[in-house]
């Protein structure tokens, strides 16, 4: 499978010009010829958390048409980050992936809220897995914060996950701790990992790219900088994944008699 990594900059609090950014963003990725193509967390509203109310999609609605309609007129799965969507239970920060025929999938509603951004005050929390398949492949999707959580990225795995999906926009400040934490996730779980951060700045944060696609070995098939938006390219193989864990099975070595969890 063939990864296209649209790492950009969003403009704070402007679905608008959002929307209008990752049509061109999604041509130029479309154009490596790729089998999927992931964006960054709340793309399309940035952290302007205290507005949700006013500039979150109703239900996904807009989103998912305007994606699935990408999705169908270049033939691509899409891993379409995630977006601020408003239910009649409150404002979930929710993952959305459609397939190449336009058709939603999966919705992911980031389970692990982070306070030191505030999104407790703003948002709910999801209660689901981010379980998909992708070209009859199995995959997962979580949302930045997620991935400090091991025991919740293992739960997928131990469901046959091959590719971790990750979405974010991981603060610059801290960009060695998701580098590691990704890294860590791909060699304990012996999957690749597929990671897209957004650059740039908003009025309280700035934001560190970095995204990275990531064996099940835990070695770097390709790396962004820290600040250009780009296209990030890398091809993963998941009969790769088979390999690697009857190398090292540590999966029906797990003593699970002895955890707690």
């Amino acid at each position: 499978m063939k990864i296209a990594i649209i790492q950009m900059d969003i403009a704070f609090g402007n679905p608008e010009a959002n929307f209008q950014l990752v049509q061109q963003r999604f041509k130029d990725a479309a154009a490596t010829k790729p089998d999927t193509i992931i964006f960054p967390e709340l793309w399309s509203t940035g952290y302007d958390l205290t507005r949700l109310d006013e500039i979150a999609d109703h239900n996904g609605e807009k989103t998912i048409t305007f994606i699935s309609q990408l999705a169908k007129d270049y033939q691509v799965n899409v891993v379409a980050g995630s977006v601020a969507k408003s239910t009649s239970d409150g404002v979930t920060n929710t993952m959305l992936v459609i397939n190449r025929e336009g058709k939603l999938i999966k919705e992911y509603s980031k389970a692990h809220l982070f306070r030191l951004m505030s999104e407790e005050k703003y948002l709910i929390e999801g209660n689901a897995d981010g379980l998909f398949q992708l070209d009859k492949e199995k995959c997962a999707g979580v949302i930045c914060y997620d991935i400090r959580f091991p025991e919740w990225i293992r739960t997928h795995m131990l469901d046959g996950a091959k590719v971790l999906f990750v979405v974010a926009e991981w603060p610059r400040p801290r960009i060695d701790h998701w580098r590691a934490l990704l890294i860590s996730r791909a060699i304990e779980n012996q999957c690749y990992v597929v990671a897209c951060n957004r650059v740039g700045a908003d009025p309280n944060n700035e934001f560190g790219g970095t995204s990275i696609i990531i064996g099940p070995w835990g070695q770097i098939i390709a790396e962004a900088n820290q600040e250009e938006e780009t296209i990030l390219t890398g091809e993963i193989d998941f009969s790769e994944v088979d390999k690697v864990r009857k190398t090292i099975p540590i999966f029906s070595d797990r003593r699970t008699d002895l955890y707690k969890i």
